[in-house]
């Protein structure tokens, strides 16, 4: 079992920037976040292999977020800058166990979920 405690939410004007944490129970061989607006599908934001060396982020976000972890603090990072309106939204830490090849997007690959922060970005 992992345990996932996101931090770092909350509220900020268009522009701004915001930097959130997922500090897990244990090391995870890949880790992430996805986000869900209200009334919207959940959808993939960004994902780190277990050395850091691999990454991907999703079309809206690329650019502007950075995900990063510390294996020594087994914490994942999300810098977000430049954020929008439509950045709104509660944003989850994911993380997998399982080695081997899989699809970053897909929430099924990841068997770990934070309970989720809140971000909400004013206009």
């Amino acid at each position: 079992q992992v345990q996932l405690v996101e931090s770092g939410g909350g509220l900020v004007q268009a522009g701004g920037s915001l930097r959130l944490s997922c500090a897990a129970s244990r090391r995870t061989f890949a880790a992430g976040w996805f986000r869900q607006a209200p009334g919207k599908e959940r959808e993939f934001v960004a994902g780190i292999s277990l050395s850091g060396s691999s990454t991907y982020y999703s079309d809206p976000v690329k650019g502007r977020f950075t995900i990063s972890r510390d294996n020594a603090k087994n914490t994942v990072y999300l810098q977000m800058n430049n954020l929008k309106p439509e950045d709104t939204a509660g944003y989850y830490c994911v993380a997998r166990v399982l080695s081997g090849s899989y699809d970053w997007v897909n929430p099924s690959a990841y068997a770990y979920w934070g309970q989720g922060t809140q971000v909400t970005v004013s206009s």
